[in-house]
């Protein structure tokens, strides 16, 4: 997708109080420092959404239109610690209100580390969309970490741990899985199943 504009269109820490937009919103969820505002950031050839090697920064959801046909939707990582567990479960509280109520969001883009694969938190969020009836995808990120003949042998593996879900590649450095993964969130857009030919070449 060609990116002519993207616009900051606002933020909450609250509940219910999103941004009154109109265009369809792709949302993105992952552990903290899994790479998600890089993720981002790479999709849109900018750097709009902040990354830090200090987990945890994100902590309110933000909202960027884009060609103002198509809004993004940042949301704070989950499963960070050394904050205090009240801030914790105020962060799970603005997300699932998002995930449940929100009337424009088209379906979620679930963020895995390549090496590290899932954990109970990615298991748990995808038993909650699919709950929701919120479509969903799975995007492992720094494939570059991996030698591209180990890249799929650990998609194979990662998939059979999430149920057999289909399983994008993806690296913020290279660019590797950009087209695919606009691909696959072009299709929730339109209402169709996010279903990417995971066995074709996965680059820019």
């Amino acid at each position: 997708m060609k990116i002519s504009s993207v616009e900051f269109a606002g933020a909450t820490l609250r509940p219910g109080q999103y941004p009154r937009l109109s265009q369809p919103e792709v949302a993105f969820a992952g552990r903290s420092n899994v790479g998600k505002s890089s993720l981002i950031n790479r999709l849109l050839n900018r750097k709009i959404a902040r990354t830090s090697q200090t987990p945890g920064r994100t902590r309110q959801l933000n909202f960027f239109t884009i060609n103002q046909v198509l809004t993004f939707v940042d949301l704070p990582g989950y499963g960070y610690a050394k904050v205090a567990k009240s801030e914790r479960a105020a962060w799970r509280r603005l997300i699932e209100d998002y995930l449940i109520h929100a009337p424009n969001l088209c379906g979620v883009v679930i963020i895995l580390d390549i090496r590290r694969g899932p954990e109970a938190e990615e298991a748990a969020l995808a038993d909650f969309l699919a709950y929701h009836d919120r479509p969903f995808l799975f995007v492992a990120t720094k494939c570059d970490k991996l030698k591209r003949n180990q890249r799929e042998k650990r998609r194979h593996s990662l998939m059979q741990q999430i149920g057999g879900e289909p399983l994008l590649l993806f690296s913020a450095r290279d660019g590797c899985g950009t087209a695919a993964l606009w691909q696959a969130m072009l299709a929730l857009t339109a209402g169709q199943p996010a279903t990417p030919d995971t066995n074709s070449r996965s680059d820019a």
